[in-house]
């Protein structure tokens, strides 16, 4: 059974995402196919939380804007080194490997943050039903904007550079 518990969908990004990193930094992996798919959805995930999730949590009294400020912060950082990267030669030489370890350490951080701040508060203070409804709500945006080739690079350069 698929979970509709917004929480749920999101960790499950977040593993899938660690997952295309890893592969990312696998020599034996497909490295360019990893990045594409991490790519959409990173971009798809970031944007599916800040236009359907960040805006409901903000409602919740116990749940600090603070913290969904910087998540916003976060995930534009995040797309600042996933643009770096795009833009490298090749997988696989320095700069792209250097590259892909800034990604790494700002995607990382944030996927650490999110899940011990706004997800263990969204768990305490938002209702089950209404978790599920954010999550329908999560999917669908999320699964419009992997279906438009988000993660394309003119894409990501646009939502960076503005």
């Amino acid at each position: 059974m698929t979970s509709h518990d917004v929480v749920e969908l999101i960790l499950e990004d977040h593993r899938t995402m660690e997952d295309l990193l890893r592969r990312m930094r696998s020599i034996e992996a497909d490295r360019a196919k990893a990045l594409r798919e991490f790519s959409r959805l990173l971009i798809a995930h970031g944007e599916a939380e800040e236009s359907e999730v960040y805006p409901a949590l903000r409602r919740y009294r116990k749940i600090d804007n603070d913290e969904v400020d910087h998540g916003e912060e976060e995930h534009a950082e995040g797309n600042e080194a996933l643009l770096a990267l795009l833009e490298a030669d090749g997988a696989g030489d320095g700069e792209w490997d250097e590259r892909l370890e800034k990604l790494v350490r700002a995607v990382g951080h944030h996927l650490d943050e999110e899940e011990r701040t706004l997800l263990n508060e969204a768990r305490r203070h938002v209702p089950e039903e209404r978790r599920a409804e954010l999550g329908e709500a999560f999917r669908r945006e999320r699964d419009g904007l992997l279906a438009s080739d988000c993660g394309a690079v003119e894409n990501v350069r646009r939502l960076v550079k503005g």
